[in-house]
């Protein structure tokens, strides 16, 4: 149902879902764009270009499509995509003087300290959305009648670090996103608000999630390993599990996403390096992903191939598949 609104310019009634006045052409969003310019604004000048490019993607779906005040925050958004890639590209270190190992430790663990705590300031914006929050509460409910809530919370908790690897590298690349949504029974997922046309792109933004999630699998293996707790055993193992399927190069899963990116000379190495860690891990599922693998080297591709890309591929396999070695092996 729409509500009817009135255009602030003419007074001309107006229902909730248009962007612009018919009569006077005036935008029913005018004022939240003011906002929105003057924070992106004051986050450019202040050097929070990330923060900036956030604050115009949001005026952007304000905005009729075709005007010309939504072409020219599209450019603003790319110019800030520029930037941001730009200061992110290695350079040339500069030769310091040496410092004794207690103060490069420090000033590692500091990085590293900083690193996690950005990672974690991150994870928190997005629970804190509503739908994110009760879907992820309803699907956990599901499993918690099954296997308690310990399990069910960390499964849903490591399947949302997945999600939000994705939702971090379309930040990186500009691209608009809703939170993850928890499907109670099935998984979560993350709706784009653009379409993305760079198969290479697609790839790394795909692969993401599952980085991410080796992520989790890994700090629950650890948390296992120093509690001797088989909750966080389990958890481990189901993440590593989960994971690995969503490797399977089919229909929306992360791995086909993967596999657009990669030249069949690049997927007959996936499907080599598949069969090889099957050999010393003995992990089942490898058959599943492995045979699929192979179907779509003989699909046509005009991909030129991305070394980055098949080289994740191939590692997440072999991680994924260690920390799911004692599930359905």
């Amino acid at each position: 149902m729409t509500v009817a609104t009135r255009c602030a310019r003419c007074g001309t009634e107006l229902p909730e879902s248009i962007l612009s006045c018919p009569a006077c052409g005036g935008l029913v969003h005018s004022s939240r764009l003011r906002e929105l310019a003057a924070s992106a604004e004051a986050f450019a000048a202040s050097g929070d270009l990330a923060d900036a490019r956030d604050a115009w993607q949001e005026a952007l779906p304000l905005l009729p499509a075709e005007s010309q005040q939504h072409r020219q925050i599209r450019e603003r958004i790319d110019e800030l995509t520029r930037r941001i890639a730009a200061d992110a590209t290695p350079r040339p270190r500069a030769r310091h003087a040496a410092h004794p190992w207690w103060k490069r430790g420090a000033i590692g663990g500091v990085a590293v300290a900083s690193l996690l705590l950005g990672k974690a300031k991150f994870l928190a914006l997005g629970i804190l959305q509503a739908k994110t929050l009760f879907s992820m509460l309803a699907f956990a409910g599901v499993y918690w009648t099954a296997f308690g809530w310990p399990l069910a919370f960390g499964l849903a908790a490591s399947i949302y670090i997945h999600e939000m690897g994705h939702v971090s590298m379309l930040r990186r690349y500009g691209i608009a996103a809703d939170a993850p949504l928890f499907i109670p029974g099935v998984g979560a997922v993350v709706l784009l608000k653009q379409r993305i046309a760079d198969p290479v792109v697609d790839a790394r933004i795909g692969l993401e999630g599952p980085v991410w999630g080796l992520g989790a699998g890994v700090g629950a293996f650890l948390l296992a390993s120093a509690t001797a707790s088989p909750t966080w055993g389990a958890i481990a193992e189901l993440t590593g599990l989960i994971n690995l399927f969503n490797l399977t190069p089919v229909w929306q899963l992360d791995g086909s996403r993967g596999f657009h990116a990669l030249s069949r000379t690049q997927r007959i190495a996936i499907v080599a390096a598949i069969a090889l860690v099957f050999a010393v891990t003995g992990q089942r599922l490898l058959l599943l992903v492995g045979i699929v693998a192979l179907v779509r080297v003989f699909q046509a591709t005009t991909a030129e191939g991305d070394t980055r890309t098949m080289a994740t591929y191939i590692g997440l396999v072999a991680a994924l598949a260690w920390l799911s070695r004692h599930v359905w092996n």
